[in-house]
């Protein structure tokens, strides 16, 4: 699976601000490859900003339509018009592994339960119309055993399809090299073998 995800370092953030009827909405997002990354920027927002309303939070910490590594937190708004919208645009936006967190800062005016939903999902939706984002495949080891003639070639066919060879482990033998195969691509290694007229043994039972 492909998906696109913030491009934002670890432990970095990008911050925009929104302000409806003098209410100030501090908008952090961050990459969340876990939920560990979104507490600490939830963590890094509160200590920032001891002072504020309410710390409202969104995170997606896996690809879109994650349904475990997932929360929203209305943090004292009234429920339902804060976390849950901040929620639902980061799933409508497609995004994978974001954390989000919004500070308000109460600007004396009520803006009801309506209007509170409408600024917390405006406040998200600002956010991600600048977020740089960048784009992740999900792969899984795929292990091939070559003689040692053979590696340079497997590692030049990986280049070329774009697929890192994310370890070597060199024995008597050979080598055997652990390729990180896109999750969504079938594994059909024909043709390697016939560039390797055949020098090629696939250690997993699904690699053909």
């Amino acid at each position: 699976m492909r998906y696109p995800v913030p491009d934002l370092a670890a432990g970095a953030r990008q911050e925009t601000e929104l302000e409806v009827e003098k209410s100030r909405f501090l908008t952090w997002i961050c990459h969340a490859p876990d939920p560990a990354a979104f507490e600490a920027l939830l963590a890094a927002a509160r200590a920032a900003h001891p002072n504020a309303s309410h710390h409202c939070s969104a995170f997606i910490a896996g690809p879109p339509g994650e349904q475990t590594a997932i929360g929203f937190s209305d943090d004292g708004e009234p429920g339902g018009t804060a976390g849950r919208p901040m929620y639902q645009v980061l799933e409508g936006a497609g995004l994978g592994q974001v954390g989000c967190v919004v500070t308000r800062y109460f600007g004396g005016t009520k803006l009801g339960t309506g209007g509170l939903a409408r600024a917390y999902a405006q406040a998200v939706s600002d956010a991600l119309d600048v977020l740089p984002r960048r784009e992740v495949t999900e792969r899984d080891p795929l292990r091939l055993r070559v003689d040692f003639a053979g590696e340079a070639p497997v590692r030049a066919w990986c280049a070329e399809q774009d697929i890192p060879v994310e370890a070597a482990d060199y024995g008597a033998e050979g080598v055997v090299l652990t390729l990180g195969w896109p999750r969504d691509q079938e594994r059909d290694l024909s043709p390697l073998s016939v560039r390797l007229k055949g020098r090629l043994t696939p250690l997993d039972p699904d690699a053909a």
